[in-house]
């Protein structure tokens, strides 16, 4: 066979940051144990790499000659060529280091001894007992094509060639909703599938509703993105997009995401769910009212009756003005606050929500049964984020502080002291980075975090967290050992606790609250 522009060269390893196991692999490569002649010259300057797909034809020979293998239709072969990721698939060190030498249509033949390939102790690719694997080999490639692709499941049964890269970074999970448009293509080229017309194929994630293998590659891809997944036949599961599907070894899907519908599972129970409808502006989730904000919403609630009863709509009973209110502080129901602080602006969102989290827990509307299950379309028009301290002179911060107090002690005469504690505990987070600069400042900002620690150790008495009441007024008397109303407090919460030399002592403390009479 002609070599048309090299002589055989000894291959040198390239020095490259390798795996335990490839280095034990390597030690004891043998000098002169693979050789590389180019055959037929390849174009471009690009060389294949560690994570690249290389798609190969193969002829094995003894030197002798005799074939003892190939992928080659005229050479005994299946006519299909080897599909490996270098880096990734098991394969014998000749093609592990030899491959990466070789330019995309270049043809070459690799020489290579017995330690080096199917010979070699331990080797991670088994033939049948028949092969020559005590001898030396040629293997004649054909590099038909590389590209860099992304393991999908660590079988390589699934993987990912990326076309177009997507906007963002929100993949989709169950239980979200998909359309896009999908070919699908056998080894062969044969087209199984042509969804490319119309409406995109709409459908949802984690119902079968495509091969496992297709829905675990699109679960990588991101809104806009063009891509091709590869799935092989343990993959390619029965399914309403492709209903007679695992006659194939390989099915080539080509992909575009038109939309990522998010579908949230706001309880993980399915009964309170969250439907985005429309995108938003900006990325999920820094760009949501995650934290406490004031809100502009349109909204239409509709009882999940038969009647499907609509009970109100902002843009008919409101004169058409949005509902404007204040996250965290109990002012609509639950299920409603949970998940428009999950929406971005200008997003239009089908909320299901359970009596519960509804209207059994909030004041109903004259028109809502007790027990309703409701439906509520939300379109969030946009929000003011609480304000950043940042920049802000003492007084300032110690004014906002105070608004927020204020705040929270109105919801804890409400009874709501779950979200009044909430409101004292954001202040107190604040505060970890407020540094008072003189004597002055510091009583005063002293103060009113004893004040908020407090007003903690109360929520935490009415939510029957007593233990966690006394901690919290530790705080307070680490500071301040003689605070009468940390003492009070602490003295309350261990009596509730049963312990009642505690708080004895600390009714009892010198220039503390007084113990008039213990019964």
């Amino acid at each position: 066979m002609a070599v048309e522009e090299d002589e055989e060269q000894e291959f040198v390893p390239e020095k490259k940051k390798i795996s335990k196991e490839e280095e034990r692999r390597k030690k004891n490569m043998p000098l002169g144990g693979l050789m590389k002649a180019i055959i037929r010259p390849g174009g471009g300057l690009e060389r294949p790499k560690d994570g690249d797909q290389v798609i190969f034809h193969c002829t094995t020979r003894t030197l002798n000659g005799v074939i003892v293998d190939s992928t080659r239709l005229e050479l005994g072969g299946k006519g299909r060529p080897i599909k490996l990721v270098l880096g990734k698939s098991k394969m014998i060190l000749g093609w592990s280091e030899g491959i990466p030498t070789i330019l995309k249509g270049e043809v070459a033949m690799l020489k290579v001894k017995p330690e080096l390939h199917y010979g070699e102790a331990d080797c991670p690719v088994v033939v049948a007992e028949n092969f020559p694997k005590h001898e030396e080999l040629h293997f004649e490639i054909e590099l038909i094509d590389f590209f860099k692709v992304k393991v999908v499941s660590k079988d390589l049964g699934v993987i990912k060639r990326i076309l177009v890269e997507g906007q963002g970074w929100e993949s989709p999970r169950d239980p979200y909703e998909i359309k896009s448009w999908i070919t699908a293509r056998a080894f062969d080229g044969e087209i199984l599938l042509s969804h490319v017309q119309g409406e995109p194929f709409h459908f949802t994630f984690g119902k079968n509703e495509v091969p496992k293998g297709l829905e675990l590659g699109m679960g990588t891809m991101t809104r806009g993105e063009k891509a091709v997944i590869y799935v092989t036949n343990p993959y390619l599961t029965d399914s309403s997009l492709l209903p007679k599907v695992q006659g194939h070894e390989e099915v080539q899907f080509e992909v575009e995401m038109v939309q990522i519908i998010q579908v949230r599972d706001m309880l993980g129970d399915g009964r309170l769910i969250k439907r985005r409808i429309r995108d938003g502006k900006g990325e999920f989730p820094m760009d949501c009212p995650l934290h406490d904000s004031l809100l502009r919403v349109h909204y239409r609630g509709m009882l999940l009756d038969e009647e499907r009863t609509i009970f109100y709509d902002t843009r008919v009973k409101n004169d058409g003005q949005p509902l404007e209110f204040s996250s965290g502080e109990g002012l609509v129901p639950e299920g409603f606050e949970m998940c428009v602080r999950l929406m971005l602006s200008g997003e239009l969102a089908v909320v299901t929500c359970p009596p519960d989290f509804a209207y059994d827990k909030f004041p109903r509307p004259d028109n809502v049964p007790e027990g309703a299950h409701v439906q509520w379309e939300i379109e969030l028009l946009d929000f003011e984020k609480p304000k950043d301290w940042t920049g802000l002179s003492f007084n300032e911060i110690m004014d906002d502080a105070e608004k927020i107090k204020v705040t929270g002690n109105r919801l804890f005469k409400e009874g709501k002291y779950e979200l009044a504690k909430a409101k004292y505990e954001k202040v107190l987070r604040e505060f970890n980075h407020v540094n008072p600069q003189d004597d002055e400042e510091g009583k005063i900002f002293v103060s009113t975090r004893n004040s908020l620690h407090l007003n903690v150790a109360a929520c935490l008495q009415k939510m029957g967290e007593y233990r966690k009441s006394i901690e919290t007024c530790n705080k307070v008397l680490d500071v301040s050992p003689a605070h009468v109303k940390a003492l009070y407090r602490r003295g309350i919460a261990y009596t509730s606790v049963g312990d009642f030399d505690e708080a004895r002592d600390d009714f009892n403390t010198p220039d503390g609250p007084r113990l008039t009479h213990w019964a």
